[in-house]
């Protein structure tokens, strides 16, 4: 029976994910013709092409889309493990940002699964909006940053994965008849409502932010309340709050960008290295 080895599997997942040999020789510490080298090595072994190359662009084959799932949970088995055998020996404290929505909707339940993995290290978590967390004294007064970014690139070495904006309303709330949009937001700044009041304005809906608030806990309950709509990375939707479809009153929002940075005084930190770790095996 074959093997697959772990650094042909890694390799694989770091192009998939950055759409890039460059880029994830960058990340692997590898020159751009080991990690095609790597690549080859894996679609020989397979015997099937995993990559379809059109001009610059890379894109995954069938068979490329089917192994990357499988190589995902084998990685994420593989880092967990290694986790498991080593945690004992690390300690510290993170001082983590990240926007509330995510806070609210998934930390939680990650930050759960790493303090039983690793509980010498604490976490002191900050809630920001992305702008914030991502200026010159928001990068300072962290050691690991959770942020959205507007424009998200596969070649950005920090993205971690892609979320849809969507429109989110109470479940009962018959939005499409106000003649006017109401808005409920978080403050200026803020990716969600950049997106949402520039692309009603192309369409020339009008539209009037009703709430402004700047924690997901808020802007739930003023849904709940019936005052109007909102918008959440896809991901984040809280399950008692309804989806509205793309139309021709609330258009498609596309995607956002979900990004780890991490301090340059944390690079040999290796705290904050298994944190980023766990957060993108638990994001993708």
């Amino acid at each position: 029976m074959k093997n697959l080895p772990m650094e042909l599997l890694r390799a694989f997942v770091s192009v998939a994910q950055l759409g890039s040999f460059t880029k994830a020789g960058e990340i692997l510490g590898r020159s751009q013709p080991a990690v095609s080298l790597q690549i080859q090595r894996l679609e020989e072994l397979v015997d099937e092409p995993l990559l379809n190359r059109n001009g610059r662009n890379l894109e995954l084959s069938d068979a490329g889309n089917n192994l990357y799932g499988y190589a995902n949970q084998i990685l994420s088995l593989n880092d967990l493990a290694i986790s498991e055998l080593s945690k004992s020996a690390v300690s510290g404290k993170i001082r983590l940002g990240i926007p509330s929505e995510f806070a609210t909707m998934l930390l939680p339940k990650i930050v759960s699964r790493f303090a039983s993995a690793y509980p010498n290290i604490t976490l002191e978590v900050n809630c920001e909006l992305s702008k914030n967390l991502l200026s010159k004294a928001g990068k300072q007064s962290h050691d690991l940053i959770l942020a959205l970014e507007d424009n998200p690139s596969k070649t950005w070495s920090n993205l971690v994965k892609t979320d849809d904006l969507v429109w989110v309303t109470s479940a009962d709330h018959s939005i499409q008849k106000a003649p006017i949009v109401p808005l409920i937001a978080a403050a200026e700044g803020c990716i969600y409502r950049q997106r949402a009041t520039n692309l009603l304005d192309q369409i020339q809906q009008p539209w009037q932010i009703v709430y402004t608030i700047p924690d997901l806990g808020g802007i739930q309950q003023a849904i709940q309340e019936g005052l109007g709509v909102t918008v959440l990375a896809k991901s984040t939707v809280p399950g008692n709050l309804r989806v509205l479809p793309p139309s021709a009153r609330f258009p498609d929002l596309g995607k956002v960008g979900i990004s780890l940075l991490a301090s340059k005084r944390s690079a040999n930190n290796k705290a904050v290295h298994l944190l980023t770790e766990f957060l993108k095996t638990s994001l993708t």
